[in-house]
């Protein structure tokens, strides 16, 4: 415990917590205070700060009594998506950190192992903390290591086919050192029902109705026949109706739950329970919580998805602090055009998985509710599932972030181009995402997605464009992806009217003799900034819109290569596989021989906080590449 007086503490139990072993050096009676200084805590810095908000109130008890019954960091914590991971931010010496949250050099909003030792695995993507779980426990097993693994899923995590995957090989290794936690905060029950179930389940986890159960077995093994099977079918009906975890039995989990997972008492006791239950050689354990998303903040309980990821708010009001005024979001405009695209052609439907506000699609849900389908956090169905619908004729729109489309790549190639189906890929927060960091960059689609058979890749300049190559990948009769950044447009009016774009086909915005910048996606507009700063400089330097990466506008770059003295290419974007790479491939099938040099993301580990001008990608980046590349062309070198 660190070394602070009595006025910097201000006689809060938190302010004495810097590890869970400070925490467990409290009495049992003392940690539902600290629970709620947690979340108090996350309240004020949150409001600030901005981040995560609803889950991680949601998980405070659950959390907290992780740390205080099990011995952390050698019992191993796994957290899936890092939503709900506050509280184990704020109990395992982070809390003095809190305000960098997010910020460049500062903590990150999500787990990652190289922040802290009691982050054991990273987690950005929801549905992995099951499995990895089993890996560690499996790796304790192997080298007879004492100690057992917890898994904290919840917030919509388990319906990821990998969840079920990773329950259904746990049961089979009945692994002894497992335990998951459910942090459901999606089902509502009764509150009698609640209360008679948190009490069945915590006197079921007790060692004394343990052995009894023992001796049932004992007894039942000993009768005849039909009666054996008689007394089975009534354990089972008995089993059903008092619990809904007879799908967890079946894996092979010893199942607890559900319990009100608000009360401490109960939390703290079931886990104490479980403990000795493990300790035992129960196998695996799921103990099933009932929690509520912004628990102890009425306005997050009142609306939990507004809540979710905030900005700065006051806390007593729930206000959000006034934007700013700004363009539309690239976000809305596609939703907006989806909408009316969908209005002309009865075959559009609109596919989220488990993101239609971040996708914009909620507004497609109001509008056209009968053609919309959110498939919860299963990118690998969405997929095939759009897959299924255009086999039939539909003209199905997946709108995935960029990220998360990577988790179902096998899908996008077996299922959708090897097929040529008429699927539209509209990858949202493609680039980088800001203060969200490196599990959620979108700077890999254009080299995953070119790659592939069929497939049409292209990206806007603007959002005016993003509404002609949405209408454009809709109308083609095969796979199309359509990247597209977070946040707000630069403020292009609108076209009242939406045309299509003819395949490939690029835009030349400024022409030159000198130098030939090629950009795509939001690099565009800087690259036309740094040309007219290199006009200045007398420099005559041509800028062309790309909007393609596949198919390139071949004659448009072999043209431009063959009458300027170099290129540079741009993209918000991995610089290995992008469209640099694929400009290269094209000179280099064709023979043609000039300096070209590629910007775009460098191959390391973009973290949060990092903007395009941190990362070489501003105008005077550019202008500087054009004139260093023109400099070396004119001394011989390039």
């Amino acid at each position: 415990m660190s070394e602070r007086n009595q006025d910097q503490t201000g006689g809060k139990l938190l302010y004495q917590i810097d590890r869970p072993s400070d925490l467990r050096q409290l009495p049992r009676d003392h940690v539902e205070q600290v629970a709620s200084e947690i979340r108090e805590e996350i309240l004020d810095r949150v409001s600030q700060t901005g981040g995560h908000l609803a889950s991680s109130l949601g998980a405070v008890e659950l959390i907290t009594a992780i740390h205080y019954v099990f011995d952390t960091p050698q019992d191993r914590l796994v957290l899936d998506v890092g939503h709900q991971g506050y509280p184990h931010k704020m109990l395992t010496g982070r809390r003095e950190d809190f305000d960098t949250i997010g910020q460049p050099s500062g903590m990150s909003k999500f787990l990652r192992r190289s922040e802290s030792e009691f982050d054991h695995f990273g987690a950005g993507h929801a549905g992995t903390s099951i499995s990895a779980a089993l890996g560690m426990a499996r790796a304790k097993f192997h080298r007879s290591e004492d100690g057992v693994v917890i898994a904290l899923i919840g917030d919509g995590a388990m319906p990821a086919g990998m969840a079920f995957e990773a329950l259904n090989h746990a049961g089979d290794l009945s692994e002894e050192k497992l335990i998951v936690v459910l942090n459901d905060n999606e089902m509502s029950i009764d509150p009698n029902v609640g209360a008679l179930s948190s009490y069945l389940s915590r006197k079921l986890s007790a060692p004394m109705v343990r052995t009894m159960k023992g001796w049932a077995r004992e007894f039942l093994s000993g009768m005849p026949g039909d009666m054996l099977h008689w007394a089975r079918k009534a354990e089972e009906s008995l089993k059903v109706f008092f619990s809904p975890g007879l799908l967890f039995e079946a894996l092979g989990f010893r199942y607890v739950g559900p319990i009100q997972g608000h009360r401490m008492d109960v939390v703290l006791e079931t886990f104490e329970n479980v403990k000795e239950m493990v300790a035992a050689g129960s196998g695996p354990v799921l103990i099933h919580a009932l929690t509520e998303k912004g628990h102890g903040y009425g306005p997050a309980e009142a609306d939990p998805l507004k809540y979710h990821g905030v900005g700065q708010f006051d806390v007593e009001s729930g206000k959000f602090a006034p934007k700013k005024n700004a363009p539309p979001t690239y976000t809305n405009v596609f939703a907006d055009t989806l909408i009316q695209l969908a209005r002309e052609d009865e075959r559009i439907v609109a596919i989220t998985a488990a993101m239609a506000s971040g996708t914009g699609l909620d507004r497609f849900q109001r509008a056209l509710p009968k053609r919309f389908y959110d498939v919860g956090i299963a990118e690998q169905h969405a997929v095939t599932f759009a897959a299924g619908l255009a086999s039939e004729g539909m003209k199905p729109v997946a709108a995935i972030y960029s990220t998360f489309l990577q988790r179902a790549y096998d899908q996008v190639l077996h299922d959708v181009c090897l097929q040529n189906l008429d699927v539209t890929f509209a990858l949202d927060r493609a680039g980088l995402v800001g203060a969200d960091g490196a599990t959620h960059q979108g700077l890999f689609d254009f080299a995953y997605m070119r790659g592939l058979p069929n497939a049409v890749v292209m990206a806007p300049k603007d959002e005016n464009e993003l509404q002609h190559l949405l209408a454009t990948a809709i109308e083609h009769p095969g796979p199309a992806a359509i990247r597209f950044p977070r946040g707000a447009g630069i403020g292009t009016s609108l076209d009242p009217d939406i045309k299509k774009i003819q395949l490939g086909e690029s835009e030349l915005l400024r022409d030159g003799e000198d130098a030939g910048v090629l950009a795509i996606g939001n690099t565009v507009h800087p690259a036309l900034e740094a040309a007219g700063e290199l006009a200045a400089e007398g420099v005559s330097c041509a800028v062309v819109n790309a909007r393609f990466v596949k198919p390139l506008d071949r004659d448009r770059i072999l043209e431009l290569a063959k009458r300027c003295r170099v290129l540079v290419t741009v993209e918000e974007h991995s610089v290995m596989g992008g469209f640099g790479s694929a400009v290269l491939e094209l000179l280099a099938q064709e023979g043609v021989s000039v300096p070209v040099r590629t910007l775009g993301i460098p191959d390391t580990l973009i973290e949060h906080g990092e903007s395009p001008a941190s990362l070489g990608l501003a105008p005077s980046d550019i202008q500087a590449a054009v004139d260093s590349l023109l400099a070396r062309a004119g001394s011989g070198e390039a």
